[in-house]
């Protein structure tokens, strides 16, 4: 097992193209084979300032799964920092206990701050509406199962662009595979300036649309629907009067792609209808799912082990996967 200094995960713009396609055969190596003692004696922090469901239970059972201990909360109020504790201090008390943070917190930059005063890993869960690096490994994984590789594909980005911040991500991490990107919002909740900007420096091709019609469905290899936020808005008529733009109906798939894959980050509101469920293109539960393999491989990253720490692992406990 590698030691480095620092294996904290706060943005996905820090890993490089090699570390994107590793993480990837390591989540392969866990969907084979998702129980194990490799992490016996290790015990994972989990410390939610913000409400989750998906990203806090795949990481438990990810750290169960493979042999750990979590310890955390899921509710701020039951915490010191009602009391007036600093972040900063909460950090470095449950450092004390834990091998490993992962937290998701409401303030942008958080994360990123938790990193440095930190003395061991922190990954990012979340913080406000800037990043979510772990659910942008399991959205990879996912667009790498259905479609066969990360090369050259059009991804649809649909809904809300401004405080999505699985969308920030997403857009960050293909930067290494050449994609193309169709911006489907409406004005008040476009992609921001500052990832044009780097799509514009990085050379990643993009158009932006307001229409939402099985026109422009027909040209994506990925369609990522999103759920307006509704805890992000300050103004709650501008979140009345936007949250129901964009919704995917089954007959806009008619003249899509054989090989198109419908992803989401859930929970869903009602930007998906129903009837969309059982279609061949639908993937967002099975997209759910990849999330306990991929933060089986960040856990395992942070704290150390390679791919062949992995492969060469001898703990597994159980049959493969069905």
């Amino acid at each position: 097992m590698s030691i480095l200094e620092n294996r904290s995960l706060v943005t996905i713009a820090n890993l490089s193209k090699e570390k994107i396609l590793q993480l990837i055969e390591m989540a392969k190596e866990f969907e084979r084979f998702p129980n194990r003692k490799i992490l016996e004696g290790r015990i994972i922090a989990t410390l939610f300032f913000e409400p989750s469901t998906r990203t806090r239970l795949s990481f438990e059972t990810a750290a169960n799964r493979l042999g750990g201990k979590v310890i955390g909360f899921t509710d701020p109020k039951v915490t010191s920092s009602t009391k007036g504790e600093t972040l900063k201090d909460t950090i470095r008390m449950v450092a004390g206990y834990a091998d490993l943070i992962v937290m998701r917190h409401f303030l942008e930059g958080a994360a990123r701050y938790a990193s440095e005063v930190s003395p061991v890993p922190v990954i990012n869960a979340g913080d406000g509406a800037n990043q979510h690096p772990t659910q942008t490994m399991l959205d990879l994984y996912s667009i790498y199962k259905t479609q066969g590789t990360l090369e050259n594909l059009t991804i649809h980005l649909v809904g809300d662009l401004k405080y999505g911040r699985t969308v920030h991500s997403l857009l960050m991490a293909m930067r290494h595979f050449n994609p193309t990107f169709h911006f489907i919002a409406p004005t008040e909740l476009a992609m921001p300036e500052e990832y044009k900007e780097y799509c514009q420096l990085h050379k990643i091709k993009y158009i932006e649309h307001n229409d939402f019609d099985e026109n422009i469905i027909a040209q994506a290899d990925v369609l990522y629907m999103t759920r307006v936020q509704r805890e992000r808005f300050t103004d709650l008529m501008e979140y009345e009067r936007v949250k129901n733009t964009y919704i995917l109906r089954r007959e806009m798939l008619h003249k899509a792609k054989e090989n198109l894959r419908i992803l989401h980050p859930l929970p869903r509101v009602n930007e998906i209808s129903y009837d969309v469920d059982d279609s061949p293109h639908a993937y967002y539960f099975q997209q759910a799912q990849n999330g306990l393999y991929a933060r089986e491989a960040i856990i395992c990253d942070a704290l150390g082990y390679s791919l062949e720490d992995v492969k060469n692992d001898t703990t597994i406990l159980s049959f493969p996967t069905k």
